[in-house]
């Protein structure tokens, strides 16, 4: 004998099967604690968004941090402070750290009276950072992106000087450690480079 269930028996069995594997979905996620991988490649991640790096880039400028003397992790965040595009942002010249990326790559940006299109570039000890006279002279662009940010009390980093008259900045010394102004947890990427 054939045993057939009725039509509302089996929209009840389908229910409770729905049920159970939500219930048991949901306990999956409650429970999923991140792995020291997950919380190291997270570090890297959030500290290539804030530079506004592709992997390749950050990759090759840990090679250097790891060739240079001392340690890595903190040459590492030396470097990255040290690119031109980041100082341009430091020493108030743009809003944003994207918009200091394309000032640079649009020509706008001069280093030691000489123009310089790579965002990657690294500045030295004693380099002044001009801005184009030609961009100067576009009132627009001064007024809605370098007098916006320059206005507002916002420190400018121990290992940097700004002339607000003339709209230049100077590199005194190389960055430390302690003049990165986010919270890093360097070590967790040297792990993550060393596997």
């Amino acid at each position: 004998m054939i045993n057939k269930q009725s039509p509302k028996n089996k929209v009840k069995d389908q229910k409770m099967s729905a049920n159970q594997s939500e219930q048991k979905s949901v306990a999956k996620k409650k429970f999923k604690r991140t792995s020291e991988y997950g919380r190291q490649l997270e570090e890297k991640q959030k500290v290539k968004r804030l530079y506004g790096m592709r992997e390749t880039q950050f990759r090759n400028l840990f090679a250097k941090a790891t060739r240079m003397q001392g340690a890595p992790g903190e040459n590492l965040l030396c470097l990255l402070e040290r690119r031109l595009d980041n100082v341009v942002y430091r020493l108030k010249m743009a809003v944003t750290c994207s918009q200091a990326r394309q000032m640079v790559g649009h020509g706008h940006v001069f280093v030691n009276g000489t123009k310089v299109t790579i965002p990657s570039f690294l500045v030295s000890i004693g380099d002044v950072i001009t801005l184009h006279e030609k961009s100067l002279k576009k009132e627009k662009f001064v007024e809605v992106v370098v007098d916006k940010r320059m206005n507002i009390a916002i420190k400018v980093p121990e290992w940097l000087e700004l002339t607000k008259q003339s709209r230049t900045g100077k590199v005194l010394r190389y960055p430390t450690r302690s003049d990165v102004q986010f919270p890093v947890e360097e070590h967790m990427i040297v792990e993550l480079y060393s596997r």
